[in-house]
């Protein structure tokens, strides 16, 4: 599997080293405040019976199993990000996720530009289960169960839990790899206020961000209520601002041209620069004698081919032809969120407490993506838009010759290649409004009983517009265009139309359905008189007129509808009142949930239609399901304060659920802790999770598609699938007829384009089965006050996982199996003539596996040498990862991740904040060790694909500082600081990996907290 790479590295057995003598880190993970003496003991100890996450049991935190990792609010202002997932990112387990950058321009989902998910250990989003208190939260993406971070109050958490592990036995379906829980504060009182700006030090990317929380309690502190706004808002980044984004400043790996035919002692890949789409350009790329190479440009200027690059995927350096820096549109897209939030809670005894969590988001994002094109667009010779250096130079029936050899067949005319800047570049704009509200009670029936009972409802309604989409029928016809008075009477008279004004006929006649294969049908419009139609100039850079792109173009308003309604009712407590074991009494949970999940999306008339020149038709969508489940967990603790046995406990969990979709399922967990003495903690887990299907695998109808294939058939690509590719290309392309010797798709611009094909859900999924144990220990050595390390190894193996290729993946994956007869090839069509692809079907299955393995490692030690040097806290939190492995089907070979996508070998941050007197400083690094720029699969198949130095990306080092400055009564705090204090940029042709395209960001904030005065 090889996803886009995002991280960096250190060589082996080094990287420890290396962070620890770094002695610097990420804010994202500090210490939070200074911690004195007492506070240092009272950690030390096994503290007060809390809820915490993965677990339904009240117990010492001390106590837990988990391994959770936790993030404080003040590390969050100490990190300077108000953007959480960017936070996030720099968690070990959570390394994959999709922060803004990655949902803007081309690489935004449909409908997801802004929307910011969580991937934990790299298993994809919708395995990684995000809660609010422990509760669930509506999704933000139509058909899915991912939330979307931006919806999360910053203002408002307490802390984030990250634990990585099965927990369906504890919180349901979808956390296969674990969780995310986002604890809000509770009882807040006064007010709280915070102010904060940033800017890029090229002068972009700013940011804007306010919070104010207002809470106070009541009724003789029975009651309380608290009410929050935050505001936040991130600018448009375009490509051009910086110099990837300018033709000459981006630098990407292309076939060595001195290595034709393949040398293995000549490196195969080498940089270049100047790199363009080859054979099309802004103003148009005409061919007059239809040999399908560019003749001059739009313009009427000979055309300059470029220096050719075969099997590079249809490029050339330099010439006329369109660059590709800049090409994919923004590198992050403007953001706008405004977030209330409500909370309150009145206890009217112990054993009746009210609470009510209400949340209203408002969300604004808009990016700009990729123009349309046009490849091999015909355009007939009597067209009074061709330029007379054109119109002259057309050869008489080469149209005809050149398609079908076959002299009159079609009329005269040129080919036209185009990317379409001019014609205004597609982009999206989305509104989202999320609405969510919990209710519940929650009380203590005895001293050794408590219960919950509560609803959750969410909601989120999302409104986006695709703008600047060409309508099909409507195109073709404008581009068709004739002067009257010679298309009438043979005398122009200057009266440029369009000829389906004047032939009502002609748009069922037009060459390019013949040509290209378009749909020229008219579906939009009434041809005639009284059409509309407005006649569109494609010959020359910022030729077309506005009133032709008002009659071209189109905006698709699209909506989407997701809702959510959990019922959960448990009760929990111990066996006190009865019987103890010698470690004290067994501790219970004992619950029932019911859940809805609805989804819908309607597209635009237009879409639905199939009207669009540049995307394909995609139809409603709606499904819904429910699931009742029940579930009990126990905690026993054996023996407490003896000899060998600090502690020794043992904890199981079970649900049991019944989908309206899959049917039943079962999920268990089983846990335990031994200390044998008070300074070392032993604690490990084992369960089995599930995921079932969610709406849009099940449910989604065939969807038109398009995708970019580079084909692995290619003989420049054989080398670098598995074994099974070579002998598996001959024997589908011969059993084409086709000669395998002289197939060569990369060098043919029809294989080359993007291709269209079909998507479709698959209602018969079964759920994915996930086996999980995690093993760790916890040390806190009484003769070093104030330090806490722990260790905990994963092991996360799922099976019957769920997978939707991507076209790309599916063609390869058919090719790359022990054999043809797989799912893969069933859902791929070649072209019996050219051997390309011409079709495919892309829709999930249950075929897949996925592994991965290593470990987290942290050390927090906090230290007062002296009251003159303040305090000290460290914090150091990394991970190993042992293996990342993909089995797309049962046999096919094991496909290893580890050192690619997002999975670096070595990560971590390391951090030091002092605190004295009324100042504080945070000095910290980010790092992860190196990742491959090419597949292990590709450098073992082929050696000298590459300059050995260019295999992996460089290693991300990242240095962020803070220095913060408190009144004297603690009410005002004012703070300033420079993420990426080096400047370090995006490794070289890449936009934005391993470090960011911001660079360096300098902020400055000021927080107000007015808790003292009572109000």
């Amino acid at each position: 599997m090889n996803t886009p790479l995002l991280l960096a590295s250190l060589r082996r057995g080094a990287a420890p080293l290396a962070l620890g003598l770094a002695l610097c880190a990420a804010p994202a993970f500090a210490q939070d405040a200074p911690v004195d003496d007492a506070t240092t003991d009272r950690a030390a100890d096994d503290g007060d019976a809390i809820v915490v996450t993965g677990s339904r049991i009240a117990r010492p935190e001390a106590d837990s199993p988990n391994p959770v990792t936790s993030i404080s609010s003040d590390t969050i202002q100490q990190s300077g990000l108000t953007n959480l997932t960017d936070l996030l990112v720099q968690n070990p387990a959570l390394l994959g996720s999709s922060t803004t950058a990655d949902a803007g321009g081309s690489t935004a989902l449909f409908g997801g530009v802004g929307v910011n998910l969580l991937n934990l250990r790299n298993l994809g989003t919708e395995r990684t289960l995000v809660l609010v208190n422990g509760r669930r939260h509506i999704s933000g993406i139509t058909g899915t169960s991912s939330v979307d971070i931006n919806t999360i109050p910053n203002a408002l958490i307490e802390r984030i839990d990250v634990l990585t592990g099965g927990v369906s036995a504890v919180y349901g379906a979808d956390g296969v790899s674990g969780v995310v829980n986002f604890v809000l504060k509770r009882d807040f009182e006064g007010i709280d206020a915070r102010f904060q700006t940033g800017i890029s030090s090229r002068g972009d990317a700013n940011n804007i961000y306010g919070a104010l929380t207002v809470g106070t309690n009541f009724s003789e502190d029975r009651g309380n209520v608290a009410l929050s706004y935050e505001y936040n808002r991130d600018a448009r980044v375009s490509a051009d601002a910086r110099k990837t984004g300018r033709n000459l400043g981006l630098f990407s790996f292309r076939r060595n041209l001195a290595d034709f035919p393949d040398d293995p002692n000549i490196i195969d890949r080498i940089l270049y620069n100047d790199i363009r789409y080859a054979d099309s350009s802004p103003g148009g790329a005409v061919d007059v004698d239809i040999d399908f190479s560019p003749d001059f440009t739009g313009e009427g200027t000979i055309y300059d081919l470029g220096t050719a690059i075969p099997g590079s995927g249809g490029v050339v350096q330099g010439g006329s032809s369109t660059p590709i820096a800049g090409y994919q549109g923004d590198l992050q897209p403007k953001t706008e969120k405004h977030n209330i939030n409500l909370l309150g809670s009145y206890e009217f005894s112990d054993a009746l407490r009210f609470f009510v969590e209400g949340k209203y988001v408002k969300t604004k994002n808009f990016s700009f993506a990729q123009p349309s094109f046009d490849f091999f667009t015909t355009v007939q010779a009597d067209n009074p838009f061709i330029p007379a250096a054109i119109r002259n130079a057309i050869v008489p029936d080469a149209l005809s010759n050149g398609i079908f050899g076959d002299p009159g067949f079609l009329p005269d005319g040129v080919l036209v290649s185009r990317d379409n800047f001019d014609l205004g570049v597609r982009g999206e704009y989305a509104e989202r409004d999320t609405y969510r509200g919990v209710l519940g009670f929650d009380g203590r029936l005895t001293d050794n009983l408590t219960y919950e009972l509560s609803y959750v409802y969410g909601q989120t309604k999302t409104q986006f517009l695709s703008t600047n989409y060409r309508l099909r029928d409507r195109y073709f016809a404008a581009i068709d265009a004739v002067d009257q008075g010679e298309f009438l009477t043979g005398t122009p008279n200057g009266n440029i139309v369009c000829r389906s004004t004047l032939d009502p006929t002609a748009p069922l006649n037009d060459p390019n359905g013949i040509i290209i294969g378009a749909n020229t049908t008219p579906i939009t419009f009434t041809p005639g008189a009284g059409s509309g139609c407005v006649p569109l100039n494609i010959f020359g850079n910022g030729s077309p007129s506005q009133a032709a792109l008002d009659w071209v173009n189109v905006d698709l308003a699209n909506r989407v509808k997701v809702q959510q309604h959990v019922v959960s009712a448990s009760v929990s407590g111990d066996t006190g009142a009865v019987f103890e074991l010698p470690g004290g009494p067994i501790g219970f949970a004992l619950g029932a949930e019911y859940r809805k999940e609805k989804s819908k999306f309607v597209p635009d008339a237009f879409l639905v239609q199939d009207a669009l020149a540049d995307l394909a038709a995609q139809f409603p969508e709606s499904g819904s399901f429910d699931v009742k489940e029940v579930f009990a967990e126990l905690n026993i603790p054996v023996l407490r304060d003896m000899p060998f046995a600090d502690i020794l406990q043992f904890g199981a969990a079970i649900r049991l659920s019944d989908y309206s979709t899959v049917g039943s399922t079962t999920t268990w967990k089983v846990d335990g802790t031994w200390g044998p003495v008070r300074d070392i903690r032993f604690r490990g887990t084992y369960s089995e999770a599930v995921r079932a299907p969610n709406l849009t695998e099940l449910f989604a109808p065939q969807n038109g598609a398009f995708s970019f294939i580079d084909d692995p058939c290619d003989p420049s690509n054989l080398a670098e699938g598995t074994s099974f590719r070579v002998a598996n290309c001959n024997a589908t392309l011969t059993a084409l007829g086709i000669d395998p010797a002289t197939f060569n798709p990369a060098n043919d611009p029809q294989a080359t384009a993007s291709l269209p094909g079909r998507t479709i859900g698959t209602p018969f999924l079964d759920e994915e089965t996930a086996k999980t144990w995690t093993a760790g220990v916890v040390l806190r050595p009484s003769f070093t006050p104030g330090l806490v390390a722990t260790v905990d190894w994963y092991d996360i193996k799922i099976k019957n996982a769920i997978t939707t290729a991507t076209a790309q993946d599916l063609t390869d994956a058919c090719v790359d199996q022990p054999t043809l007869d797989n799912q893969f090839c069933d859902l791929i069509t070649r072209d019996p003539t050219t051997g390309f692809v011409s079709d495919y079907l892309l829709r999930p299955l249950n075929v897949s596996q996925f592994a991965t393995s290593g470990a987290d490692f942290t050390i927090n030690y906090a230290f007062r040498p002296s009251d003159s040097l303040g305090q000290f806290n460290i914090r150091l939190a990394g991970g190993y990862l042992d293996s990342l492995t993909f089995i797309s089907t049962p046999g096919a070979e094991v496909d290893n991740d580890r050192t690619e996508a997002f999975a670096p070998k070595w990560n971590g941050t390391l951090d030091i904040t002092w605190v004295k007197d009324n100042w504080s400083l945070n000095y910290g690094v980010n790092y992860f060790s190196k990742t491959r720029r090419f597949t292990t699969e590709q450098i073992e198949a082929n050696p000298d694909l590459v300059d050995p130095k260019y295999i992996f990306y460089r290693e991300k080092w990242e240095h962020d500082v803070q220095l913060g400055f408190k009144t004297d009564d603690e009410r005002f705090q004012f703070y300033a600081g420079v993420n990426n204090l080096f400047g370090r940029d995006p490794d070289v042709g890449e936009l934005n990996y391993p470090s960011s395209f911001r660079g360096r960001y300098v902020y400055a904030g000021v927080k107000v907290n007015l808790a003292s005065l009572g109000l």
